[in-house]
């Protein structure tokens, strides 16, 4: 793979930064007010979606484009530099529609919709009109196993009905959440890996309620991370996505890209969360010299760069794989940044709050708001020990007995 980037992603790259300069950066405080108070979606977020898209800064995550679809058509590649300055204002995304979960919803429904059904619901993600949510997770069972979901989707006539309980469904209390991709069983007889299915449910389907929006680490997000239960919810046989028993594969489809935009947002708040404890240590002296001068304060900022480039690289390799030979081939790499972005995203900014004292736990700062997602990312889309067994897994797998016994040196008799 090449490391430098290339001229189109350069390119990008400097449009997109002024677009942050100029238009987002300047509204963060507008943002954290209007949320404060209440104001949800904010008042200048549509204006800035319709600039973005205006300025061709829209659905730049998708690597391929219909003719009809509109966006970049970016590799994941070239996307990496591009969702990394992203991650540095957690609300950025939604301009560029480039936000979880709408993106692996787009990406299912690309993959896998029908023509009515990428009518009625791809299209308008694509153009930004409505949002979505991906309903997988439960309550009652350890749902990073997929197979444990215990949603029953049961056929009647022309129309499947949904029971079940999913939490942490983010996006599901946004006020333009329109639909859900919901995953259950429509046969827990088969196949373990063939129980599942994914189906299309609109949010105003009766029978679906939004029983409660959890606050994670005590920040409450508007957008919800929500607690729904779905009762006795009908829906057409033709919202079936994919088909019937095919759930388990458009789930790992879908986890494939949607983990790695997460780990190459983690890396952009990293990096802010370094140039802050950089700006911070050069301005604040304690016991007569400044933060900077203090040799363990060096070395915060010495292992935090070492480690963002580590990981970034890392990232990019797992980005170039998928685009080279696909997500399943380049599952290993997948799960290895998925441990070791969201810990480097906890770790540094860990050490800017440090920097900055008690300042960095308060609104006055991004750090306390950097350091939760941060913490939450280390269950999203699979907990750390889940990806940890799956790489100690492949590697037992990809090892070839004795290849290394002619290194060793046996003792003299």
């Amino acid at each position: 793979m090449q490391f430098a980037y290339s001229q189109h992603t350069e390119d990008m790259r400097q449009k997109l930064l002024a677009f942050m300069d100029a238009h987002i950066i300047p509204r963060i405080g507008q943002y954290n007010r209007e949320i404060h108070e209440g104001t949800f979606p904010v008042s200048f977020m549509e204006d800035l979606k319709a600039l973005a898209r205006e300025e061709e800064l829209w659905n730049l995550f998708l690597p391929s484009l219909a003719d009809d679809e509109p966006g970049q058509g970016m590799s994941n590649l070239e996307y990496a530099p591009l969702a990394e300055i992203m991650g540095r204002v957690h609300w950025a995304p939604e301009v560029f529609n480039c936000n979880a979960p709408d993106t692996g919803n787009m990406e299912l429904l690309h993959m896998f919709a029908s023509p009515e059904q990428r009518e009625a619901w791809l299209m308008p993600l694509l153009n930004g009109e409505i949002r979505s949510a991906f309903a997988m997770t439960e309550p009652d069972v350890a749902s990073s196993d997929a197979t444990n979901i215990t949603t029953s989707i049961r056929i009647d006539g022309n129309e499947y009905v949904v029971n079940g309980r999913k939490w942490f469904i983010t996006n599901a209390c946004h006020p333009n959440c329109k639909v859900f991709i919901v995953m259950g069983k429509t046969d827990p007889d088969a196949d373990r890996h063939q129980q599942q299915s994914m189906i299309i449910v609109p949010k105003d389907t009766p029978g679906v309620e939004i029983v409660r929006n959890p606050t994670v680490l005590n920040h409450t997000a508007p957008e919800g991370h929500a607690e729904i239960v779905f009762k006795n919810v009908r829906v057409p046989t033709t919202n079936l996505l994919g088909e019937e028993g095919s759930g388990f594969a458009l789930a790992q489809a879908r986890l494939g890209p949607g983990r790695i935009h997460h780990c190459m947002r983690s890396i952009g708040a990293a990096e802010l969360a370094l140039e802050l404890m950089v700006e911070r240590v050069q301005e604040r002296k304690t016991f007569g010299k400044f933060l900077a001068e203090q040799g363990v304060i060096r070395e915060w900022i010495a292992k935090s760069r070492i480690e963002i480039e580590q990981t970034r690289l890392l990232v990019l390799k797992a980005a170039w794989m998928i685009d080279e030979v696909g997500a399943q081939a380049a599952r290993k790499e997948i799960s290895m940044i998925k441990v070791i972005a969201p810990q480097l995203h906890t770790r540094v900014t860990d050490r800017a709050i440090q920097a900055f004292g008690a300042m960095g736990l308060t609104p006055d700062t991004p750090l306390a708001d950097i350091y939760s997602w941060g913490r939450a990312l280390r269950f999203a889309d699979g907990p750390d020990e889940v990806h940890l067994q799956a790489i100690g897994r492949l590697e037992l797998r990809d090892h070839t007995p004795g290849t290394s016994l002619a290194y060793l040196t046996p003792p003299d008799r």
